[in-house]
């Protein structure tokens, strides 16, 4: 282990957050809806990738009781493409206990806002210094690499124990504006202390007082425990035409990608001959069936890789569990998540 955090950063961080930081819709005020949308959406995703969902998800549930009153496939609709979709499923339930417990106004404190289903430290404390200014750190990975950084802290980053002590450690040298000054970590993390590469010292404004740099440590900064080796599962998956429209299905209501809509398919790879009996024993025999070209998803902790199909049916019984919609439809109203498109090209020109 290495220093501590010092107060002489304040002053320096501050200074250069007010002249660099990026404009970010998120930004405008301090609305705390606002924040605590975009610090969810912003969870294990990229600020690029966000910033038009966030836009389009505030057009459409502009405040906390319209995301109270939106329907299920609307908000799931809504955040497609993004993944995690436990996040969105939490922000309604959030959304609905504001309205239910808190007339509709978000609670102010560190502590109340814990209390909201899919809330944790780092979103607690970043809706709680940015919107109200409470004197709380919101420390997440960004800030987690530049304080190991600063303190030349070779810690296991991923340790309960080593985040639990970092967090105190802003915490103890929070100044007057402390939604400013997490923010201001946060961007030294994003712009300038980046993850994946060398630093940029030499754009620094508190490479005075890093530890990290003055000792040649700071790239081999933050260590972390070696990761669990991810599981690879192969799948089969169809899209399936009948008539002018295609084969959806909905996933269990638990487990990966609980509850969504998928194109159907099956464990393992299977051949065309393969492909043609299991939708036969479906009861879905293809009139027609074309490959489509493999693809790959990389979920957090598994891996499909998937084979496809395009098949044209005569009929989808009832008993298949598949609901038929339109392209149009498809696009519109039913969230798929992003595992699933590449196996959608065959249809461009009518999504």
């Amino acid at each position: 282990m290495g220093g501590r955090l010092t107060a002489a950063l304040c002053a320096p961080l501050l200074q250069w957050y007010r002249g660099n930081a990026r404009v970010l819709p998120w930004r405008e005020n301090r609305d705390p809806y606002r924040v605590w949308v975009s610090e969810i959406m912003l969870q294990q995703t990229r600020v690029e990738a966000v910033i038009p969902y966030f836009t389009r998800f505030m057009q459409a549930c502009p405040d906390v009781q319209a995301l109270a009153q939106a329907g299920e496939q609307t908000y799931l609709k809504l955040w497609e493409g993004l993944g995690y979709y436990s996040r969105v499923r939490n922000l309604h339930k959030a959304a609905v206990r504001v309205c239910e417990d808190y007339a509709g106004v978000f609670p102010q404190t560190y502590e109340a806002l814990l209390t909201l289903p899919g809330v944790g430290d780092y979103t607690a404390g970043a809706v709680a210094s940015i919107a109200f200014g409470q004197p709380v750190p919101a420390v997440d990975g960004n800030v987690l690499r530049v304080v190991s950084r600063l303190t030349a802290d070779t810690r296991f980053v991923s340790e309960p124990a080593v985040k639990k002590d970092m967090r105190a450690q802003v915490q103890a040298i929070l100044p007057d504006d402390p939604g400013a000054f997490n923010q201001a970590l946060m961007e030294l993390g994003a712009l300038v202390c980046v993850p994946n590469g060398a630093p940029r010292c030499d754009g620094c404004p508190v490479r005075h007082l890093c530890e990290g740099a003055a000792c040649g440590l700071a790239s081999s900064l933050p260590n972390k425990a070696p990761k669990r080796a991810r599981t690879v599962a192969e799948r089969t998956v169809f899209l399936l035409r009948c008539g002018g429209r295609v084969a959806l299905r909905r996933r269990a209501s638990s487990g990966l990608l609980a509850g969504l809509w998928e194109l159907p398919g099956t464990e393992g790879k299977l051949s065309p001959a393969e492909a043609r009996a299991y939708l036969a024993a479906q009861g879905c025999p293809p009139d027609r069936l074309l490959s489509l070209r493999p693809a790959k998803h990389v979920f957090t902790h598994i891996e499909w890789q998937m084979a496809g199909y395009y098949a044209e049916v005569a009929a989808c019984p009832a008993e298949a569990g598949l609901t038929l919609v339109t392209p149009s439809a498809l696009r519109a109203e039913y969230a798929l998540p992003s595992a699933f498109r590449p196996f959608l090209k065959v249809l461009e020109g009518e999504l």
